[in-house]
């Protein structure tokens, strides 16, 4: 193949990257499955607050519905300030549908922003394709498309990266200004995947400034795209992040200890999903999952999902990594060589406690102690070895792979896949699971093989068409992915199973709370409800449905309200109801001054709140979900009272001993309210009638 060649056939790895998308996203788009977990039980819920709000003219930036009240504009997975804002402004009520339609209108995003900087750097389009598949389908992205808002960072830092490279590149202050907003868009509403993409795109930038000669030079041509990225980025996110920052430090999480935060590491077993797809049996259904953090593997450390440790991005691209990029210099060339060096880094980061890095950057880096699960960065992990792998495809295709020095030889390539199928062998074999990791590793042999053969074919047959190659490769990838990393139960469910979400519900649970807690015009009364445990679904249904509930689903809460009533991240089984001192029955001051009158619960409420008596609460029937009982005393939540007392809040709060004071009349205060005095009546002025003249 000629290099002349190389960048003409982008408007069919266009083409391809499209029809990828839409064979890979088919499942979910035609309505046969929702995505789950976290895409409804939380984001689903966000959107259908912002349609609620925006089309009755209320606020979106509080949200009374869940935790007694939410800074609903500073909370970083509201989706208030995101492009999420548009499904709520074009319909009252989104559907499943149309949600998970932005999500992976976000992927196709991260993909075409991935074509396009391929496009730039003058790579081969075959190389375009594979890494756009990769990046968009691979990995996290893939096994974790339910954290809509990462999905979100994660996209946008495709687009931020393609647009500073091209503003660097043309020295362009028009450019910098584009990538300036969508480095905004990355990091408005922040996790920890917006994080560490923004410590990539800073790195590449010293990269940029620091590799080869004449940096000077270099320097002063990128000081103003970078001024104008900067000044957009600051102007656009500056006030969203303080809001945040303002909420997180009055938070349940201003801050994260070591060992918290490195509880989600990933594991280094786990990295053997790169090569082998579904070694543990996250996808296949037959198949009980035993890989890291299951319970087969270690009871007490359970804290990741099985699918947050998949790591595959298809057999093409570990094929190249593991035949190019270990054997050759390839990945050391100066223009790939900062996405290699990232690549090393955030995989450091996802490992977390199993390696000294961590710590280092846990103790030196700023805004590292504010997240949890370093397996997070997992997301771009799989993005960077997507572009190093379509970097090799460039490299092969353009007959410049060969040329570069070959270090070891083939028999060490050989070598190097015996020890990762040894070691696979050997996990398997201590969790006494050989019989069930066979079948996967046979068939992810099948798929390099099968991979190679293509490329090799395409590469002899291919000549100067490439968009036979193009072609070619995208279907073998796609699927090659959809097979592999195709719905399953932790990506796609019935939507049946969601109906609750759904504004035009059938529930009986949920009609019978939303005419329970509707009150005729002019009543003091705006109920509040607990719904104890019905499932993980259910704690935000109160933001679509319109309904006050004390818990919710955040991880995000205000402190003072975590520690007075015991809410945590969410209430999905009654086993997770914590009581507290303030807070310590539903028959308590607490409860009644939040107005909490409507308890729904899975169980009957004496297993969940041992202290309740049968005569504490009025049984009011029971529905398929739950029993409903009623707190008769609880109490309207605002109250005119005519009286006041000094009360030690701290102490209340750590006891739980209340001043004998009737709510109902005092309210109590931390310090002694400023009274204006009372006026002194003045001697009446000397009154004179009137001069009054009659005329007819």
């Amino acid at each position: 193949m000629k290099t002349n060649s190389a960048t003409s056939g982008y408007g069919i790895a266009a083409l391809a990257l499209a029809a990828g998308w839409l064979v890979l996203c088919a499942p979910w788009l035609l309505g046969n499955y929702a995505i789950p977990y976290d895409a409804k039980a939380h984001f689903q819920a966000q959107v259908q607050f912002l349609a609620n709000a925006i089309h009755t003219g209320q606020s979106p930036f509080w949200n009374p519905h869940i935790f007694a009240g939410s800074p609903q504009i500073a909370d970083p997975q509201s989706l208030v300030i995101s492009p999420a804002v548009l499904l709520a402004l074009l319909d009252p009520s989104p559907s499943f549908q149309l949600v998970d339609g932005y999500t992976f209108g976000l992927l196709a995003l991260g993909g075409f922003s991935i074509l396009l900087l391929f496009r730039d750097r003058g790579w081969h389009p075959a190389g375009a394709i594979v890494a756009a598949l990769a990046f968009a389908f691979g990995a996290s992205a893939a096994w974790r498309v339910q954290h809509v808002g990462q999905i979100q960072s994660f996209a946008c830092f495709a687009l931020a990266l393609w647009l500073l490279v091209r503003a660097l590149d043309r020295r362009s202050a028009r450019w910098g200004i584009a990538a300036g907003t969508a480095m905004a868009l990355m990091i408005v509403e922040p996790d920890q995947v917006a994080y560490l993409g923004g410590l990539i795109l800073i790195g590449y930038v010293l990269h940029d400034w620091l590799d080869g000669a004449e940096r000077r030079e270099r320097l002063r041509a990128s000081l103003r795209p970078l001024l104008a990225a900067g000044l957009t980025c600051v102007v656009l996110s500056a006030l969203p992040l303080l809001m945040t920052i303002l909420f997180v430090m009055s938070s349940s999480r201003s801050s994260i200890p070591f060992a918290e935060a490195t509880r989600g590491s990933l594991h280094p077993a786990s990295l053997l999903t790169l090569l082998f797809s579904d070694l543990y049996g996250a996808f296949d259904k037959a198949v009980e999952y035993w890989g890291p953090f299951s319970w087969t593997w270690n009871p007490n450390e359970v804290t990741l999902s099985q699918n947050m440790s998949q790591l595959y991005i298809g057999a093409l691209p570990i094929a190249l990594l593991l035949g190019l990029g270990l054997s050759r210099r390839l990945l050391l060339a100066r223009e790939i060589r900062f996405y290699t060096i990232a690549t090393v880094f955030i995989t450091l980061y996802a490992l977390g406690s199993n390696t000294p890095f961590f710590r280092l950057l846990y103790e030196v880096f700023p805004g590292v102690s504010l997240f949890r699960r370093p397996a997070d960065a997992t997301f771009l992990v799989g993005g960077l070895l997507a572009i190093l792998s379509g970097y090799l495809v460039h490299r092969w295709m353009t007959n410049t792979a060969l040329a570069a020095p070959n270090r070891p030889r083939l028999h060490l390539k050989v070598y190097l896949l015996l020890a990762l199928t040894a070691a696979a062998i050997a996990v398997a074999l201590s969790q006494n699971r050989l019989d069930v990791a066979l079948r996967p590793m046979v068939i992810s042999f099948a798929w390099l093989a099968v991979s190679v053969g293509v490329l090799l074919l395409v590469t002899r047959l291919g000549q100067q068409r490439s968009w036979v190659i193009v072609t070619t490769l995208a279907t073998v990838l796609t699927v090659d992915l959809a097979l592999n990393n195709g719905p399953n139960e932790s990506t796609a469910l019935p939507r049946e199973q969601f109906t609750m979400l759904d504004p035009d519900t059938r529930s009986e649970t949920i009609r019978l709370i939303k005419s329970l807690a509707t009150q005729p015009p002019g009543s003091p009364r705006r109920d509040r409800v607990e719904l104890a445990g019905l499932g993980f679904e259910w704690p935000n249904t109160a933001m679509v449905h319109g309904f006050d509930h004390t818990l919710g689903y955040n991880p995000l809460r205000l402190a003072d309200f975590t520690r007075a009533v015991g809410a945590e991240d969410s209430i999905i089984g009654p086993n997770q109801r914590r009581f507290t001192p303030l807070f310590p029955s539903y028959r308590c001051r607490l409860a009644n001054l939040l107005g909490l009158r409507y308890i729904v619960s899975p169980v009957p409420i004496d297993r969940i709140d041992r202290t309740v008596k049968s005569t504490d609460l009025r049984f009011m029937g029971r529905t398929p979900d739950g029993y409903v009982y009623e707190n008769t005393e609880a109490l309207p939540r605002v109250l005119f009272v005519y009286n006041w007392q000094i009360a030690d809040f701290a102490r209340i709060m750590r006891d739980g001993a209340w001043p004998a004071a009737d709510p109902r009349y005092t309210v109590l205060l931390d310090q002694r309210p400023i009274v204006p005095p009372e006026p002194v009546p003045n001697a009446p002025e000397e009154w004179k009638a009137p001069t009054v003249r009659i005329v007819r």
